[in-house]
């Protein structure tokens, strides 16, 4: 499991089985984990996990869906999302399940950050509401609204989200709102915004794939895992 391969990884939450990536460098690397777009773990999430391994992270890339369960039909993928988005202690279980399971790996989870895509993003922004401590979470053109009895006050780490604002999904409204409600609850962020960036921009080879955008939120991202984690 050492050495910075990538491997993929069964395990378990609450009895189901979830199937993760992982690539590990040494016991003292930093972690990141990643959390997936509504399409489950895929190509995609294994990419930017290699691209953070050469960088010289390990990286455990989580699921939230199921062994298996990889989506193609948009009615499928916003089944599977809806579910979570109804069951926030499910997303929450899942998420630490997917921590547990990085940490027995040999993962440093004491010194983490967890970034994410779309629903991912989304489900970043869940976990940082729940208190859990990383040093900080990070949403690639999440969904950013705040559910109905919930705050940040628990938040233990700095929040990064870059976001496009040609993203017809995501409005800049709701952009506006947590960045209010983040100054609000006394919380360390950083909120940045792409021109004519879609919803998705960094999504290779997609028709809303945005080069300029994706390359500078990567490297923004990149530039706060260094600032943030310890080398």
């Amino acid at each position: 499991m050492w050495g910075g391969e990538g491997k993929t990884v069964e395990y378990t939450v609450n009895g189901n089985l979830y199937e993760g990536y992982v690539i590990n460098q040494n016991r003292k690397a930093p972690l990141v984990l990643l959390i997936h777009d509504w399409d489950g773990l895929t190509d995609y999430e294994i990419k930017r996990s290699r691209m953070l391994a050469e960088l010289g992270y390990s990286v455990f890339a989580m699921d939230l869906f199921g062994a298996g369960v990889r989506p193609t039909e948009i009615n499928d993928k916003r089944r599977l999302t809806g579910e979570l988005y109804k069951d926030r202690e499910k997303m929450r279980s899942l998420m630490k399940g997917a921590l547990e399971k990085a940490r027995s790996l040999g993962g440093d989870t004491g010194n983490a950050m967890v970034a994410g895509y779309c629903f991912g993003g989304a489900a970043v922004l869940e976990w940082a509401r729940s208190g859990e401590s990383l040093k900080g979470f990070i949403s690639f053109h999440g969904g950013l609204k705040t559910p109905e009895g919930q705050d940040y006050s628990n938040t233990k780490g700095r929040i990064l989200v870059m976001h496009g604002t040609a993203d017809k999904v995501v409005s800049m409204d709701e952009f506006a709102a947590l960045a209010k409600q983040l100054e609000s609850d006394g919380i360390k962020h950083e909120m940045i915004t792409y021109s004519g960036a879609p919803h998705a921009f960094t999504v290779f080879g997609s028709q809303r794939y945005q080069e300029e955008a994706d390359k500078a939120s990567w490297k923004r991202f990149t530039d706060f895992l260094k600032m943030q984690l310890k080398q």
